[in-house]
């Protein structure tokens, strides 16, 4: 029988859910787990979408991929901030690899694939794919799907298909819930018709649902959640879901065959959110960023607002931080000393190392030289990237807070945080089973090419599994 191998990627699917918390109703999964390993993978830093699996895909990380989250600046003029897509990757894909082995892929909800790119095979894009949410297949934007055909039969075969959830930090829940179901089924019912209509080596899908539930939903199942509501209505929701995923995952599973190698996969974990550290308050109150005027009303933080003459340093929200130094002869009207440059961004690491809480316990916060954790920086990395409270604690960018600290998400409702570990099962009826040590999500691609019998590149970070 002809080589495959399928991989099933489930967006911030957290293992403490998959393997513990909501096992017992995922029956497929767990089968899956009888019949292979699994165990905990390491995610990039930092733990986010993008670039996460995109450095699955390649196996390098993000800063060989010069692509450092959704939005990177594109020089060092103030506000230079573009969202990333497909065209920023260059550095070989697996199906751009698996592609020159004369093997066929169909890729489907990659993040970074758009847009899409001729290649052996089949692809649909991704959730970051610029159309109206609330009716993508009317688009006439053909370069979300490739062959461009391939839209046509995603219209007759799954109608429903949805590229991501047009509004899912919103209080709506009960319409979300629902909204998510519709979009994982017809993702599923779309790639179950590539499974059995298509000629395919590489199957790789990416299903975004899980990602947008355990930010909306976490704080009702979590009872460490500071904001916990026992006996909610929603008290079930991320069990269900989780359910429904397994249910697909039986239905996939159905169209293989024992030579197919099968991968369950997360970008990164999740977490409960503490609260946010409002990183320009933080950055003002400490004496780096100076406004030219200080809002009445919180407000959405601008470049425009910022006295460059009077600034150090000037941070962006999310779910981790990243600080910029203006520096001089690097930024239009810098003024930190190039000679200055070290000893000011050690000084202001450390003492993001050491903010505290309210009550005057310090949060754990771990902030990382990107220089020190790539192999190399491509473009323009962050002076400083910030986890704060150690991923308990997101960064809030807006200003116009009166403290550092708020419990509310500046850009919609928002439950959980990333985590460094996303999860792995692997079966190819080669290895001794149960639950193994932990491995990084730079050795996907290589376990990939290892089952193909194909060459792993030398500039490939990780190792099969």
């Amino acid at each position: 029988m002809k080589k495959r191998v399928l991989i099933i990627g489930w967006d911030c699917a957290a293992p403490e859910l998959v393997f513990d918390a909501f096992i017992d109703d995922m029956p497929n999964t767990q089968r899956l787990m009888g019949e292979g390993i699994y165990g905990e993978l390491e995610s990039t830093i930092p733990p986010i979408t993008v670039p996460a699996w995109m450095c699955m895909m390649t196996s390098r990380d993000p800063g060989e991929l010069g692509i450092y989250g959704f939005r990177n600046r594109a020089d060092y003029i103030y506000d230079a901030l573009s969202i990333a897509n497909a065209h920023a990757v260059q550095v070989p894909t697996l199906w751009d690899i698996l592609g020159q082995a004369q093997k066929r892929s169909a890729v489907l909800g990659v993040p970074l694939t758009y847009p899409s790119k001729p290649f052996p095979g089949w692809m649909v894009t991704s959730f970051l794919t610029p159309c109206d949410l609330n009716s993508p297949l009317t688009q006439r934007n053909l370069q979300w799907t490739f062959p461009p055909r391939l839209t046509r039969e995603i219209a007759q075969v799954a109608p429903d298909y949805m590229i991501d959830i047009p509004n899912y930090r919103t209080d709506k829940r009960t319409e979300l819930e629902q909204q998510l179901l519709k979009m994982t089924r017809a993702r599923f019912k779309f790639a179950r018709y590539l499974l059995e209509q298509k000629a395919w080596d590489f199957f790789m899908m990416v299903e975004m649902g899980s990602d947008r539930l355990h930010h909306a939903f976490w704080r009702f199942w979590d009872k460490t959640h500071p904001k916990y509501e026992p006996n909610s209505p929603f008290t079930d929701t991320m069990r269900n879901y989780y359910r429904t995923l397994d249910d697909e995952l039986g239905q996939i599973l159905t169209y293989i065959d024992d030579d197919t190698t099968v991968m369950i996969v997360s970008d990164h974990g999740a977490k409960r959110m503490e609260g946010g550290i409002c990183v320009n308050e933080w950055l003002i109150k400490n004496g780096y960023l100076t406004l030219k005027t200080k809002p009445k009303n919180v407000t959405q933080f601008s470049t425009d607002m910022v006295d460059w003459r009077q600034t150090k340093a000037w941070g962006e929200g999310g779910y981790y931080a990243r600080i910029f130094l203006n520096v001089s002869g690097r930024e239009p009207n810098g003024i930190v000393n190039p000679q200055d440059y070290e000893r000011v961004r050690d000084t202001l690491k450390g003492q993001l190392e050491a903010i505290v809480d309210e009550s005057g316990q310090n949060i754990n916060t771990r902030v990382f030289k990107p220089e020190e954790v790539y192999q190399k920086c491509r473009n323009i990395p962050p002076d400083l990237i910030a986890y704060f409270g150690d991923l308990y604690w997101r960064s809030v960018g807006s200003v116009g807070y009166d403290s550092i600290y708020t419990y509310d998400n500046d850009t919609g409702p928002d439950d959980c945080n990333h985590a460094e570990m996303g999860m792995f099962i692997l079966k190819d009826g080669r290895q001794t089973r149960g639950h193994v040590p932990t491995k990084s999500i730079y050795d996907i691609a290589p376990t990939v090419l290892n089952a193909f019998g194909i060459d792993i590149p030398d500039a490939m970070q990780g190792t099969p599994i």
